[in-house]
């Protein structure tokens, strides 16, 4: 089952208005009579999700009048969430970028996920704008996996959590890279550096992705561009130190986690099979879902970064692809505009 919400409608406020989905991304029906919200049908998950299949398998079998399903007509499916926190369950990830900083890996990176609290009061849509101060920023793209959850219990172990997970979906966590470094050297984590996220248009139940959802992860090469230009896929799959299964249990281990919260997978990064870093897509790798990858391994390879953080006017793609390559979540598409 696919859900989005949609950005206007006489019933569409600051939190959308709930539709379902055709599985091909082609079609929608209103889901008013069941919630007039997605977060409405969170906190009634047990009552709403039974209405919320029958509407989507009578827009499959056209037993019901549908409407065309524009992909910039929505909102993130959230269009804002009691709580968002992303962690960074691609462990390769953090040492590649620690490693081009001179620094080192604690261990305990690989037992214990890092996670923070991001702004949650506002998303960007995944067709909106990025709005950007000031390009000396180095604003720059985050190609991730999240996950929305139903009420998670305090202390909760890895199998309630995982079994608390309603939704999937991607993500765009923009960062501010040069803001970054004075930030943590605070020793407070970040704020300035990471503005509005977006999400994808759609946002699926784990049994409609079928066999890509499996362990806690969600399968499949992620397709991250820049300016029409391949930046990278690699799949999302694949070296996830943590699975969302564990990612909630953790963000959950002092506190309860209410009805719509939001837990990202952090940039999702592979290696080669050797443990190296991985490869640009020309050179027979899988490429990167973020630029700061792009520049570190240019600095551990060529002693400098070269590639630039995004300007304005630069445009990301990020999306994701079933076996007959249709699109999954439909596809977060977004200009870098002054602000």
């Amino acid at each position: 089952m696919k859900l989005a919400s949609l950005k206007s409608g006489s019933a569409a406020g600051r939190d959308g208005r709930l539709v379902v989905v055709s599985n091909d991304l082609a079609w929608y029906v209103l889901a008013d009579e069941v919630a007039p919200t997605l977060q409405a049908a969170l906190d009634n998950w047990d009552r709403c999700e039974p209405m919320l299949r029958a509407l989507a398998h009578s827009l499959e079998t056209g037993g019901l009048p549908r409407t065309r399903f524009h992909e910039h007509e929505a909102a993130s499916p959230l269009p804002r969430a009691f709580q968002w926190a992303d962690g960074s369950a691609y462990v390769n990830h953090v040492a590649l970028l620690r490693q081009a900083a001179g620094a080192d890996l604690p261990d305990s990176f690989w037992t214990d996920p890092l996670m923070y609290q991001g702004g949650s009061d506002g998303f960007l849509g995944p067709r909106d704008p990025i709005p950007l101060a000031d390009e000396a920023f180095g604003c720059d793209l985050e190609g991730e996996i999240a996950v929305i959850t139903g009420d998670v219990p305090m202390g909760a172990g890895r199998d309630e959590a995982l079994a608390a997970v309603r939704l999937v979906m991607l993500t765009n966590d923009v960062s501010l890279r040069n803001l970054m470094p004075g930030e943590l050297a605070k020793g407070f984590g970040f704020f300035h550096s990471k503005p509005a996220s977006a999400f994808s248009p759609v946002a699926v139940t784990p049994d409609g992705l079928g066999a890509a959802w499996s362990d806690g992860k969600l399968h499949g090469a992620l397709e991250v561009a820049v300016n029409g230009q391949p930046l990278g896929e690699p799949d999302a799959g694949v070296d996830m130190t943590f699975d969302f299964g564990t990612l909630i249990a953790h963000a959950a281990k002092t506190r309860a986690l209410g009805a719509g919260t939001i837990i990202g997978s952090g940039t999702v990064s592979n290696r080669e099979p050797s443990g190296a870093p991985a490869k640009t897509l020309k050179a027979g790798g899988v490429g990167y879902a973020c630029l700061a990858e792009v520049r570190t391994v240019e600095t551990l390879t060529d002693g400098q970064a070269t590639t630039p953080f995004l300007k304005y006017g630069d445009v990301v793609r990020i999306e994701m692809r079933d076996a007959k390559r249709h699109s999954l979540f439909g596809a977060i598409e977004q200009t870098v505009e002054p602000r």
